[in-house]
């Protein structure tokens, strides 16, 4: 009983770690493109997202209960001892982890939700066997809405899109025009900002309320996280979130979501929306699937802009890779929890910090801040492509053509003018010679 106690330590503390890299690997999702259309200043935009973070994740607890008693039948592995069930949440959260970092070092906007859906599903797989996942919860709660979620995005932000430039005009006769989109997209970012944290940090309380109800410290017959497990996971997010996933900023800022204020504006409203709604629901969503699905809808919604499907499939691809590799990792650790017992554990634990640590001190050789995040754009970021000059409007060409035709009349008559005046003048030149003869 005192291991498992031990254990369970180790797990919130792990969970909780989780919680935070979550929090700065998704701060992209909602804040990198008011960054980099200006409408807020880097600072003030993670702060004001980790402020929404913090009062998303009280506002329901629909997804932790999805987490906590849906995807791993835990009667089928505490049968075997809640120690090992325990070790397994362990081993399984090392997996996502792991994931996070490599993908937060390299920029990518990968999946926190997939990576923590992957290492608990490789850990279980290894140490209780299939027997252990509700694979009908999978499919219905995480696999089908991981598929239809962006798709529904990317449709809203792309009928969101062609309204927006239908009802306005551009009277600043700019490229980009309709920069008053710029402070709705204050309300909208911060919408996504509150719409993350009902959605992601309920997943790092499930994984606490599980590890809870293992050890007998929580009731079976309620999976709703405690208070004090809220509030942990609500102020853990919030501050991963502040800190700034500068990486991935930089990558989503002048990248996939390298848009005008317009497209903006709607594709953080269609992630709001997406996100909002799968939460009271539960579905565990990603929402950094939704959000590249909003972005990519807003991108083909707008007229003269165009998107790069090569880029967008290789994004794609790392999405359909986040699963599989963290539950690979989260395998391999639960493969010295079954061979090793407590001592797997403990092995673990000290191979979870030198990876932490490892990954950490390797960014360091090139720091991203929010000083320069915005300075130089990786090209591989790319999905949505617009010209430096987009194409004029019908409105636009008319403007045009009727201040061509104006300018053709009002040079018209001045020729006219002047060959009157010229004619007259000579007229004067023949009358004066007349006379002087």
């Amino acid at each position: 009983m005192e291991t498992a106690a031990l254990i369970v330590v180790l797990v919130i503390l792990l969970a909780l770690f989780f919680d935070f890299t979550n929090g700065f690997h998704d701060t992209a999702n909602a804040m990198a493109t008011p960054i980099a259309t200006g409408a807020l200043k880097p600072k003030t935009a993670v702060l004001l997202a980790a402020v929404l973070n913090l009062v998303g994740a009280f506002l329901s607890t629909e997804v932790s209960k999805t987490i906590s008693g849906g995807i791993i039948r835990e009667d089928a592995i505490i049968d075997s001892g809640a120690e090992l069930f325990l070790a397994l949440i362990f081993a399984g959260l090392i997996g996502a982890i792991t994931w996070n970092m490599l993908t937060w070092l390299l920029g990518l906007p990968s999946s926190s939700s997939h990576a923590l859906f992957g290492g608990l599903i490789g850990a279980t797989l290894v140490g209780a066997g299939l027997g252990a996942i509700d694979f009908g919860m999978v499919l219905s709660k995480i696999v089908l809405p991981a598929l239809i979620a962006p798709l529904t995005a990317g449709i809203i932000a792309f009928i969101a899109t062609k309204i927006a430039y239908t009802i306005t005009r551009r009277y600043d006769n700019k490229p980009d025009g309709r920069d008053g989109f710029r402070w709705g997209q204050i309300f909208t970012s911060s919408l996504v900002a509150l719409a993350h944290g009902t959605n992601d940090a309920q997943k790092t309380m499930g994984v606490i309320t599980l590890a809870l109800i293992t050890i007998g410290w929580q009731s079976a017959e309620h999976h709703e996280p405690e208070f004090w497990v809220i509030v942990a996971c609500a102020f853990t997010i919030a501050l991963g979130t502040y800190l700034g996933g500068w990486r991935i900023i930089r990558t989503l800022g002048k990248g996939l979501t390298d848009v005008k204020p317009a497209q903006g504006f709607a594709a953080e409203s269609s992630t709001a929306a997406t996100i909002l709604a799968s939460s009271a629901l539960g579905f565990a969503l990603s929402t950094t699937q939704v959000a590249s699905g909003s972005v990519i809808g807003s991108g083909l919604g707008r007229r003269g802009s165009t998107v790069r499907w090569r880029t967008a499939g290789r994004i794609a691809i790392g999405w359909l890779l986040t699963l599989p590799a963290a539950g690979a990792v989260g395998a391999l650790a639960a493969l010295l929890v079954v061979w090793l017992g407590p001592w797997g554990v403990a092995i673990d634990a000290v191979l979870a910090v030198v990876i932490i640590l490892g990954l950490f001190l390797r960014s360091r050789r090139n720091a991203v801040t929010h000083a320069n995040a915005m300075s130089d754009v990786a090209e591989s970021g790319h999905a949505v492509e617009l010209p430096d000059t987009p194409p004029p409007t019908r409105r636009q060409q008319r403007i045009e053509q009727a201040r061509a035709e104006a300018k053709a009349r009002q040079k018209a008559k001045a020729d006219a003018k002047a060959s009157a005046k010229a004619k007259k003048k000579q007229q004067q030149t023949t009358t004066t010679k007349e006379k002087g003869e």
